[in-house]
């Protein structure tokens, strides 16, 4: 893989001051196409990687990233089928693992052998996932308004499967024909209005833009409308469900990673399904927090002062000014439980993860 960047904003890559750089626009390749990114701040030392939320993009950080400090960098991308990134092919549906892997080829790519990871929504499922199959590769996670991945009941499971594989099959006809005719256009009032329901009120109408800018195109027909590019398909992922017992036993492998968990007080996104997990990261990880700020689930982006109070005395404690890696326990893989240990198996042979040991130059 390759990565191609150039200065969102004319900046010099090579200022000594690293804080008063301009944002750098990445682009990292992928073998069916790239993930773009926006690398913010010092590029000097391992950045946090950034993951958003579900139909969201790396706009969803806009308005925390000037708050947070300055020692480090902070990588954001958009995943596959958001924002500026690749969309798959036609008639290949978009799955949970996919993501997972996107946050190993990342590392790939720039030789990390940890990550700092920053995540919301669905990526903070994700990250759940992640952090309990490399905890000795997590150095940090900070997870906004999830901490654990779905579980459904098995007659509301079979339900979900039959009503997710045939919108899938309505939106990949769409994706077709999408080359041949536009997708409906919408002004940008209306588009805004679209997303501030769409997310049930949880991002505030003034907020709308931060996302929409990178989730929509202008109209070749109506000049002055707009029409959602996003891969529509992607409403219809394949989520990566777990059992409650399944779910403990994940939990159970992040014992000495930095968690810090902040919940909207106003979503209901952590409730007495995750329970178990907040109870078993509290016992097992003295480095776990959980943290309530007055908000919706988009909290980090309607309120983003109350977000970075939390998140910043938790980075300067985990990964200090002037300290390029870190890790509270260089535990291996032979700690994981067997279940794990086969599921992780299963991730890295499913996507033919190649991970080269060298020593990180960040």
């Amino acid at each position: 893989m390759t990565s191609k960047s150039e200065s969102a904003g004319g900046g010099d890559s090579k200022q000594t001051e690293q804080h008063d750089q301009e944002p750098m626009d990445v682009r990292i390749d992928m073998p069916w196409g790239y993930v773009v990114g926006r690398w913010y701040g010092n590029r000097q030392v391992r950045p946090i990687l950034a993951l958003h939320g579900w139909l969201d993009n790396l706009g969803t950080w806009d308005k925390l990233l000037p708050l947070l400090p300055q020692h480090l960098g902070v990588l954001c991308i958009d995943l596959p089928g958001h924002g500026y990134s690749s969309k798959l092919p036609e008639g290949i549906a978009y799955h949970f693992v996919d993501y997972l892997c996107v946050i190993l080829r990342v590392m790939e790519e720039y030789g990390w052998q940890k990550v700092s990871l920053m995540a919301h929504s669905m990526s903070a499922m994700l990250c759940f996932i992640f952090a309990s199959l490399y905890p000795h590769r997590t150095d940090l996670l900070v997870s906004i308004d999830i901490v654990k991945t779905r579980y459904r009941k098995p007659a509301s499971q079979i339900d979900y499967l039959r009503t997710n594989i045939e919108g899938y099959m309505v939106e990949d006809e769409r994706f077709a024909n999408a080359k041949r005719q536009e997708p409906p256009a919408y002004t940008y009032a209306e588009l805004e209005q679209v997303l501030h329901k769409g997310s049930e009120y949880s991002v505030e109408l003034e907020n709308c833009h931060h996302i929409l800018e990178r989730n929509i195109s202008r109209s070749t027909k109506f000049p002055a409308k707009f029409f959602f590019s996003r891969d529509g398909r992607c409403k219809y992922y394949t989520e990566f469900h777990t059992s409650p017992p399944f779910a403990a036993e994940l939990a159970r492998t992040i014992r000495n990673v930095p968690y810090c968990v902040i919940k909207g007080s106003e979503s209901n996104f952590i409730d007495e399904q995750s329970d178990e997990v907040i109870g078993i990261l509290r016992e097992n990880n003295p480095h776990f927090e959980l943290h309530e700020v007055p908000g919706t689930h988009h909290v980090h982006l309607n309120n983003a002062v109350g977000v970075a109070a939390i998140i910043n005395p938790f980075i300067m404690r985990h990964r200090p000014p002037h300290l390029e890696t870190w890790t509270v326990d260089d535990e291996q893989d032979e700690a994981l439980p067997e279940v794990v240990k086969e599921f992780k198996l299963a991730v890295e042979d499913s996507e033919n993860v190649k991970r080269r040991k060298r020593k990180s130059n960040l």
